[in-house]
């Protein structure tokens, strides 16, 4: 009878331990974000992880380059980060991939200026204080305004600043234009009447890059796949639910709901694979950079897509 009573007890043991392992053994995926993605702000808000098979370790950054960093150190399975910033890191050889893009709102990257300013355009930026970010779209929409205008680089003294202390300065007056990004956009309209006088409309593509650390893909590939998917019905939900997403952004984020609305309403993000047009764009970027010097040398884009995620983003679709 003892042998039995613990043989019994040996299998509810066992019973017990099989989940308890099988939880341990859940794959991790790794992303990191930024507030102008807001990824994980709309995946949560969808409830799209609901019942997902694996766990979602979010890591928040202010900016592109920390995220940049993060891919490159295998600290990250995948990065959400603008092409520009993509293209430096790929371009000195660090193990990442392309894998997706998202699309969103020219608009929502813009050149500004205090609302007592006299500029009007680039023209009238002639030797004034402009932050930028190395890599950053900050200073691709600036390069290439100065291009469109027939205009030297240093046509404006560029001063490096991360856009969080660039918000800072230009309120106070420290810096006379600042290129960024929503949500910075809209809080410097809404808080100090900041105004824009260039946008990235016509001057760039501004896509954003879904970028994987290439040492994760295989590995981690059907739990990659699953979370585009969803991350793709995400973004159609806040697509649906724009105003009482940006209240929760608002909450969740600790902004203003006047500047939440002000992005959300305008942003119209959407995700999907690497065609032939963003492919086209990606070039095209690179080809500008290595014009403009930022670039050292010729960068062929095609080394760094992955397009067999592309069904990831058709089947989700569907659904």
């Amino acid at each position: 009878m003892r042998l039995l009573h613990l043989f019994r007890r040996g299998l509810a043991v066992f019973a017990l331990a099989a989940p308890l392992a099988q939880a341990a053994e859940q794959t991790v995926l790794r992303i990191g974000d930024q507030n102008y993605y807001n990824v994980r702000a709309s995946v949560e808000a969808s409830g799209v992880l609901e019942g997902a098979p694996y766990r979602v370790e979010w890591k928040h950054f202010q900016s592109a380059a920390p995220v940049a960093e993060g891919l490159d150190a295998g600290a990250l399975d995948l990065g959400f980060l603008g092409d520009s910033g993509f293209i430096f890191l790929a371009a000195k050889e660090a193990p990442v991939k392309l894998i997706g893009v998202s699309r969103q709102n020219p608009d929502t990257i813009a050149l500004l200026v205090p609302k007592d300013s006299p500029a009007r355009t680039i023209e009238d930026l002639k030797g004034k204080k402009v932050a930028y970010w190395p890599g950053a779209w900050s200073q691709q929409l600036t390069l290439r305004a100065l291009e469109k205008a027939g205009l030297p680089s240093d046509y404006v003294d560029f001063v490096k600043l991360m856009p969080i202390d660039a918000a800072a300065a230009l309120p106070r007056g420290s810096i006379d234009a600042f290129p960024v990004w929503e949500p910075y956009i809209s809080q410097q309209i809404v808080f100090s009447g900041a105004r824009p006088i260039i946008t990235a409309r016509d001057l760039m593509p501004g896509l954003s890059s879904i970028a994987a650390n290439a040492n994760s893909i295989e590995p981690k590939r059907e739990v990659i796949a699953d979370f585009l998917g969803r991350l793709q019905r995400a973004r159609a939900w806040v697509e649906a639910n724009k105003e009482s997403y940006a209240d929760l952004w608002a909450k969740k984020a600790g902004l203003d709901q006047a500047v939440s609305r002000h992005w959300i309403g305008q942003a119209n993000m959407s995700v999907g694979p690497v065609d032939e047009q963003a492919a086209r764009d990606y070039q095209e970027t690179a080809d500008f950079l290595l014009e403009t010097g930022a670039l050292p040398k010729a960068f062929d884009t095609r080394t760094i897509i992955d397009a067999s995620f592309a069904s990831a983003f058709a089947e989700r679709a569907g659904q």
